[in-house]
């Protein structure tokens, strides 16, 4: 099963370790119950902890280390409800049967460092290390979203970006259509470059592109020539079908545009968006664009401008 049963073969070596645990503890008759070290550890060596501080410190969740304490009180190691500054806090310490297992304990602590140390001097690789690589790797990017990341790269292998021709007019329209009257309301200059791409984009130097998924359109995006003594073209009309988002198609589709731009010797472009639009505001800053300010604009619904400089 490879890779796919990690999880899995995780879980078999700790029930394996557990397992060992219990006989270790009964080895040194101490009436100790593997899952609860944690817990008493850090209340034989700090005192009395809430348990906030508890599940902090050992990364448990607060019900799990709350049925622990009740465990351990039932079993004559822990008591709470102590007095504290603050009422609402639950502080709980270890009781004198508590302390005396945590002397009778240290004996049974350095041998078991010892047999650990001698797996890790037999073993190639340091499973201690290894370990806390892999919790500081998967703190910073869990597995879920690094599965999520290959699953939109594989998939936006099967997505093409054409160039626009005529029959693709139709979902150059829809596609935005959809999605602005979703957020916003169409305004005059979306009827104009929509209903008229040739004429208001093309015929004037622009260019549009279209992501075709399984020779289907999924998305569009236009680069509009400008009459502009800062910008030369517009990064603008992108829209991506909602069955297709988080395929990275928005991503494609701007790349797309943005080497256009270049090819056609451009140094500034412009776009206009709004920031209700976090996924889109998300693509613009990773293809590099910036916010800008003091320009105005033809749409009620702008309320952020950026650019990208080419050079």
């Amino acid at each position: 099963m490879g890779k796919m049963a990690l999880g899995s073969r995780l879980r078999l070596m700790t029930a394996s370790v557990t397992d060992d645990a219990a006989k270790i503890y009964e080895l040194y008759d101490v009436d100790l119950s593997p899952k609860w070290f944690p817990v008493f550890f850090v209340l034989s060596e700090d005192g009395e902890k809430t348990i906030t501080e508890i599940a902090n410190e050992i990364g448990h969740s607060q019900p799990s280390v709350s049925k622990i304490i009740q465990e351990m009180t039932l079993a004559g190691l822990v008591q709470d409800n102590r007095k504290s500054l603050d009422k609402r806090q639950n502080v709980v310490a270890l009781t004198k049967k508590g302390k005396a297992i945590s002397e009778q304990i240290k004996v049974q602590c350095t041998d078991v460092d010892l047999a650990i140390e001698s797996i890790i001097s037999e073993a190639r690789y340091n499973l201690w290390e290894a370990i806390e690589e892999w919790e500081f790797l998967l703190e910073q990017k869990s597995l879920l979203r690094r599965v999520q990341e290959q699953k939109k790269i594989r998939e936006s292998k099967d997505v093409q970006i054409v160039k626009y021709e005529d029959r693709y007019q139709t979902a150059f329209k829809s596609f935005n259509e959809e999605w602005i009257s979703t957020y916003f309301r169409m305004e005059e200059a979306d009827y104009k470059a929509l209903d008229n791409p040739k004429e208001y984009i093309l015929d004037t130097g622009g260019k549009i592109f279209v992501a075709l998924y399984n020779n289907e359109p999924v998305g569009v995006c236009a680069l509009i020539k400008m009459n502009d003594s800062d910008y030369d073209f517009e990064l603008a009309k992108m829209a991506v079908s909602p069955k297709l988002q988080g395929k990275s198609v928005g991503w494609l589709l701007g790349q797309a545009v943005v080497n256009a731009a270049k090819e056609l010797g451009a140094t500034n472009l412009y776009l206009e968006s709004n920031t209700i639009l976090k996924p889109a505001i998300n693509l613009y800053q990773k293809l590099g664009f910036k916010k800008i300010v003091g320009r105005s604009t033809p749409y009620e619904r702008c309320n952020i401008q950026m650019e990208l400089q080419l050079e």
